[in-house]
């Protein structure tokens, strides 16, 4: 009997915690293995399952233009990734992509990822064009990392790793689809959640 009542209440808890969730208002865009299907793929980079995350690792052309777009646009959100790429890796997250012919750092904004950026400027940390990454840049290959950004109206804030790295107050102030980039190295993302406020 103490059994039986012990797992209902562990059920409750269980329960209790997935309504706290849902009330939350985040969205679950990847987790794990399971997300593809949030996503259009834009450009030629292999983009798959592997593993507990979805990763790319090589793609056709040269060009820097290959992205798992969001099939739902976005204005005034809050979005965290949780990502892994290698040293020489360029990513980033695209973000209000009101258009996506082509997605560039100038028709969205990028929160960089991208450590060894010939340009540092606008490494890993930075908003490409709006905000600068602090010197020296944070360094994320080889590990796990947590990518937040909070856009509301002109106001972009990019937080990595607990640790705030740029802020903006001159963000185009409109709607548009959010992209994960693949530009070169490997790449992975594990989970992506958005909050749209």
């Amino acid at each position: 009997m103490r059994s039986i009542s012990l797992g209902l209440a562990a059920a409750a808890i269980l329960l209790t915690g997935c309504a706290s969730m849902q009330s939350s208002g985040w969205q679950t865009l990847i987790d794990g293995a399971r997300g593809m299907d949030n996503f259009t793929t834009v450009g030629s980079a292999n983009w798959r399952v592997e593993g507990d995350a979805i990763m790319a690792d090589k793609r056709a052309g040269t060009d820097g233009l290959h992205f798992l777009a969001t099939k739902n646009t976005y204005k005034d959100f809050h979005i965290r990734a949780e990502f892994w790429v290698s040293d020489d890796a360029n990513s980033g997250l695209y973000l209000r992509c009101s258009d996506v012919r082509p997605m560039t750092d100038r028709t969205c904004h990028e929160a960089n990822i991208f450590d060894k950026r010939p340009d540092p400027s606008y490494a890993t940390g930075a908003i490409v064009w709006l905000a600068k990454a602090p010197q020296p840049g944070p360094k994320t290959g080889g590990q796990w990392n947590v990518m937040e950004v909070v856009a509301k109206g002109t106001s972009m804030i990019v937080t990595l790793n607990g640790v705030q790295t740029a802020q903006s107050n001159e963000a185009r102030d409109v709607g548009g689809v959010i992209g994960l980039q693949y530009a070169g190295g490997v790449v992975k993302f594990r989970k992506v959640q958005v909050k749209p406020l």
